[in-house]
């Protein structure tokens, strides 16, 4: 695999319906999304290659999460509010990367792989 932000930018510009959270990010917070994308794909699916298309999705759902205002979601804040004095709620519980995979990145690994790989669902199976 060869990701870089160049690349990343040229494809998510032209692939990636919601581009605010990539595009509102500098190089250097591209760059760590960009290896912690990588990383999560290559680790959650090792059986398969993963090609840099699905890195780049990927990294772009990621940059959406984590943008300045979702950021404060991700940290467990649920409600904020300020009249007067301050007060701030927080939820349960993060969400792990592996939750955050889009159907796009496991479609583009799947092709690539010649499999077909769906979202996991985690439950009981009731006999």
């Amino acid at each position: 695999m060869s990701t870089t932000v160049i690349a990343a930018d040229t494809y998510i510009s032209a692939n990636v319906i919601d581009t605010e959270g990539w595009a509102d990010s500098d190089a250097a917070k591209r760059q760590r999304m960009l290896n912690v994308a990588e990383r999560t794909l290559i680790r959650y699916y090792s059986k398969y290659t993963i090609p840099d298309e699905a890195v780049y999705e990927f990294a772009a759902a990621l940059a959406t999460v984590y943008s300045d205002v979702m950021v404060a979601g991700q940290r467990g804040v649920q409600s904020t509010s300020l009249s007067g004095v301050t007060s701030t709620s927080f939820r349960e519980g993060s969400r792990e990367l592996v939750s955050m995979i889009p159907q796009s990145c496991r479609d583009l690994i799947g092709d690539a792989n010649g499999v077909r790989i769906p979202a996991r669902r985690v439950g009981r199976l009731i006999p």
